[in-house]
């Protein structure tokens, strides 16, 4: 089990150089998007949205709404002091603690999953936050590979590993209608609709 105590500090000590050191490339979050149902007029929860990485990408396709929650104050410090667009609304907490008075229709989690302890109690709780026919992705921009051996010597004590795109899926099958589950060289995605 994870402590979220550590993992807060631990990102706590990283915001003010994160968008120095992450590289992204835009092909491949520009596929993430498509997969994740991000188009205009959609509301997007970005669950760990750390400096706000996909706020640009989520504007340019022209969302109606981005709420980005991520439990790090630092994090949040520096996408706040990004982005002052008013379709996006900042909230320093843990995902699992906060209630939102309205659904949305698109909830993503980037670069982030590992740093969730229980990946069924997250999903059923992301599930709970989409309206019905709502999409949850979970993605990652590189190889599973290349994020478990990145987290192993970097991040060990708070990251678990990542779960194959297969048992994934399985998890997301009490909830979602899973139409998108890729685990390659390039990138991960397990992606479904709310039933």
């Amino acid at each position: 089990m994870l402590d979220k105590i550590e993992v807060t500090a631990f990102f706590d000590r990283l915001a003010q150089y994160w968008d120095e050191d992450c590289r992204h490339e835009p092909e491949k979050i520009a596929a993430i998007l498509d997969y994740a149902g991000i188009q205009t007029g959609v509301t997007v929860l970005d669950v760990a949205c750390g400096t706000g990485v996909l706020f640009p990408h989520y504007l340019e396709r022209g969302v109606r709404h981005i709420t980005g929650v991520d439990i790090t104050r630092g994090m949040i410090d520096q996408a706040a002091a990004k982005f002052t667009d008013p379709r996006i609304s900042l909230i320093c907490a843990d995902i699992e603690a906060v209630d939102f008075a309205d659904p949305f229709d698109c909830c993503i989690v980037y670069n982030a999953f590992p740093h969730f302890s229980d990946p069924s109690r997250l999903i059923a709780r992301l599930a709970k936050t989409l309206r019905t026919g709502g999409r949850l992705t979970v993605a990652h921009s590189e190889s599973m590979e290349r994020i478990d051996h990145r987290h192993l010597y970097y991040a060990k004590a708070v990251s678990i590993s990542l779960l194959p795109a297969d048992e994934l899926s399985g998890l997301f099958a009490q909830f979602f209608t899973v139409d998108a589950a890729i685990a390659d060289e390039n990138m991960y995605v397990v992606s479904g609709i709310k039933k």
